[in-house]
């Protein structure tokens, strides 16, 4: 005869996160035999007690991992300046420098000569292999005579270490996470673990996308490289027929604009002009009726004293 054993079910819960959420039922018999039944899953109670243990997965390896550290993981960023002889050329040469040294080009800014700074100059900004940044700024410091130089690192070793920390239990946790909806029996513990699951590869994606991006940076390093001419434009000057004509264009921009605000002020005075009308009907009324009696107020004392 067989006797069933019925599981406590918070015990239930954590037997089954532990073994990736299936709770088999054991029956006893005479030689010690089992047969294994259909799982039944608990998916609200999995999910928590395989986010707990995960947690402490995970806190025990970034425990370990801070014990072992690998070499620094450096961000280096340069900044030269130059004082060449002609900025145009030496645009040219840095070019050919990027392609021998197998790096890129990510900006360029070129300031013509002006009235304040009358000196051509231009900024560049380039990524280069983080092995070859010494050998590229001694190419570059050739180009011209230096000003300044200097070179900034940052270390982002215990970032790229909890990164990969992170990522390695994220996986574990997606696989666990996928055994529970394989094996999950009704529709709503399908959604259940299936939310958790989206939730968790959202967040995969995300720190690969980060880490990604430091061991980028780490691999290339960004130089910024200021150039200036070192004498200022010859010709600050414009030609003759420049000036002219510069002239011409100022002297008709004038005209039309004057013409233009001759012809808005007409419009305006035609759309206001009942109201000067009225305006000179009251002036004009004003004078005729001073005219008319200023007389007779002037000749009134004059008749009082005769008297």
């Amino acid at each position: 005869m067989y006797t069933s054993i019925k599981f406590p079910r918070t015990s239930a819960l954590f037997i089954s996160a532990l073994l990736g959420g299936v709770i088999f039922t054991s029956c006893a018999s005479s030689d010690r035999s089992t047969n294994q039944s259909a799982p039944q899953i608990a998916a609200n109670g999995a999910v928590s007690q395989l986010t707990a243990l995960e947690d402490s997965v995970s806190q025990n390896a970034e425990t370990a991992s801070s014990i072992v550290r690998s070499r620094p993981q450096l961000i280096k960023k340069a900044a030269i300046s130059l004082t060449v002889n002609s900025v145009e050329k030496t645009i040219d040469a840095v070019s050919q420098i990027i392609n021998k040294q197998q790096g890129d080009l990510i900006g360029l800014k070129q300031q013509q000569p002006k009235t304040d700074n009358p000196r051509y100059t231009a900024t560049i900004q380039l990524r280069i292999p983080e092995n070859l940044l010494e050998s590229t700024l001694e190419e570059l410091a050739k180009l011209g005579t230096v000003e300044s130089r200097n070179i900034t690192a940052e270390d982002v070793g215990d970032r790229l270490v909890d990164f990969q920390a992170r990522l390695t239990n994220l996986q574990k946790t997606e696989a666990n996470l996928q055994k529970i909806m394989d094996r999950a029996g009704s529709v709503r513990d399908v959604l259940s673990v299936a939310q958790e699951l989206s939730n968790v590869r959202q967040t995969i994606e995300q720190i690969n996308a980060q880490l990604k991006s430091l061991q980028n940076q780490v691999a290339y390093s960004t130089i910024t490289l200021n150039l200036q001419a070192a004498v200022s434009s010859t010709s600050s000057q414009p030609a003759l027929g420049l000036q002219v004509q510069e002239t011409w264009n100022k002297s008709t921009h004038s005209f039309g604009s004057f013409s233009v605000g001759l012809l808005k002020l007409g419009i305006w005075l035609i759309v206001y002009s009942p109201y000067l009308l009225i305006f000179a009907a009251l002036i004009y009324g004003f004078n005729r009726w001073r005219r008319t009696h200023s007389p007779r107020l002037t000749q009134a004392p004059e008749s009082t004293s005769s008297e």
